[in-house]
């Protein structure tokens, strides 16, 4: 018995693709599922946590770069991110524990872009912002922690 026209279906209606693998793989017919697809998928899932890790983290440092290179423009909007994405990462990270060892290199990128919008959303020179994150992980991410400019 041939395979159904998986491709056509993927490329064309994905959600009755995905349908139609969860309906394969519940009915324990293994042996007719996409296995190509489904890989690629797999990967890409994988793939979007580990953004999810570095999109939050960056935008956790923007504004804590912002809090102390900009203490006049400290706000509610600003405390309110900075406390979600703190909350947001202790939930991504304990839904997948095995992303805390990869956190050191995703920190170290995360920081690279968070400096750099940093730089450009207040106006300081690229150079006035150091090339390695500041803060320790678990000082940043200690709910008391607010820089301040000249006592890190």
């Amino acid at each position: 018995m041939a395979k159904p026209d998986f491709q056509n279906l993927y490329e064309n209606d994905y959600y009755a693709w995905v349908n139609k693998q969860l309906e394969l793989l519940r009915s324990g017919q293994c042996h007719a599922v996409d296995i190509q697809n489904l890989v690629e998928e797999v990967e890409d899932m994988g793939k979007k946590v580990k953004r999810e890790l570095e999109t939050r983290l960056s935008v956790l440092l923007i504004h804590l770069l912002k809090w102390q290179y900009q203490p006049d423009r400290r706000g509610a909007s600003w405390e309110i991110t900075i406390k979600g994405q703190r909350r947001d990462l202790e939930k991504l990270l304990s839904k997948n524990p095995s992303l805390k060892h990869i956190l050191d290199e995703t920190i170290a990128s995360a920081y690279a872009d968070a400096a750099y919008y940093a730089h450009i959303e207040t106006g300081y020179p690229e150079e006035d912002f150091p090339p390695d994150c500041l803060w320790t992980f678990e000082q940043f991410m200690d709910a008391d922690f607010w820089p301040d400019r000249f006592k890190d």
